[in-house]
């Protein structure tokens, strides 16, 4: 069985180790429990203190304070393995399992998965498998031990029709194949011309399609897309450009968040007193 291994590493100054530390076993519960099964996929996530200290069979997830718009995502270094750079901000878990679950799925950012395409004049093309981007936004969220983590689309996203019943996200976002939720994005290729496709809905009354052209240079199919949209999808994705959080998402799951801390912090508290009582017993 393979089996791959993700390190969340913090270089930011605003990030403290508990929070890294309970945005790993988050991700680590949300692949384990959740992603995994669906997607034939075993990994462990892991957070450590600083990329020394990351083994060199880890794919490292590294949180920094502030990232040029085209550097966010995922990468391939200089061997050809990937690595994901989150910038810091107060939807950061939610990037980071993004990222982490997109990464399991497709480390170097080439699979392609062929069915028929959602636009009325094409046949047959091939869609890039990127787990989250179609329902990526923070509405479609969900909490794992107060963390925000990404909702996600299963192997049935790619069915040929809807079947009444079946589930195409895990948060049920997602109600048909080939659907693109509220601030989400999907990406494809049309073999008959070799130009790349995308259906956007970035603040927009509905979908709209882009004709992204013919892939150039060397780059993944991921990298070459992500370079061609940071702009436009970085200032149409809600509560990432002004910090806002119009569908309140985020102080929900904060609320949440901070009543499970309180949860922990008095069953810790508790345990403390049971340890003392043991050792002066």
């Amino acid at each position: 069985m393979n089996i791959s291994h993700l390190a969340l590493v913090s270089q930011s100054a605003q990030l403290p180790r508990s929070a890294l530390d309970s945005a790993a076993a988050a991700i680590q519960v949300q692949v384990l429990r959740d992603f995994g099964p669906l997607w034939g996929i075993v990994a462990t996530v892991d957070a450590f203190e600083t990329l020394d200290d990351v083994p060199v069979t880890y794919y490292p997830m590294v949180v920094m304070d502030h990232l040029p718009v085209d550097a966010a995502g995922i990468h391939l270094d200089r061997d050809f393995l990937p690595f994901a750079l989150i910038e810091f901000s107060n939807r950061w878990t939610l990037t980071a399992s993004h990222e982490a679950l997109e990464m399991l799925a497709d480390p170097f950012g080439n699979r392609l998965q062929a069915a028929d395409s959602i636009k009325s004049d094409q046949g047959i093309v091939e869609y890039l498998v990127e787990v989250c981007d179609p329902c990526e936004a923070v509405q479609f969220s969900y909490l794992i031990n107060g963390v925000v983590v990404s909702d996600f689309y299963l192997p049935s996203y790619f069915d040929p029709v809807a079947v009444p019943g079946n589930r195409y996200s895990f948060t049920g976002s997602i109600e048909r194949p080939l659907q693109v939720a509220e601030d989400g994005y999907l990406s494809w290729r049309d073999p008959s011309t070799a130009h790349w496709w995308q259906q956007r809905w970035f603040g927009t009354p509905a979908p709209t399609f882009v004709d992204l052209g013919v892939l150039s240079g060397q780059q993944s199919p991921r990298r070459w897309i992500d370079q061609k949209i940071f702009h436009v999808h970085d200032e149409a994705l809600t509560g990432v450009t002004a910090g806002t959080d119009q569908h309140g998402m985020l102080a929900a799951a904060y609320g949440l968040a901070e009543g499970a801390q309180q949860a922990s912090a008095g069953h810790a508290a508790r345990l403390r007193e049971d340890i003392d009582a043991l050792l002066h017993s």
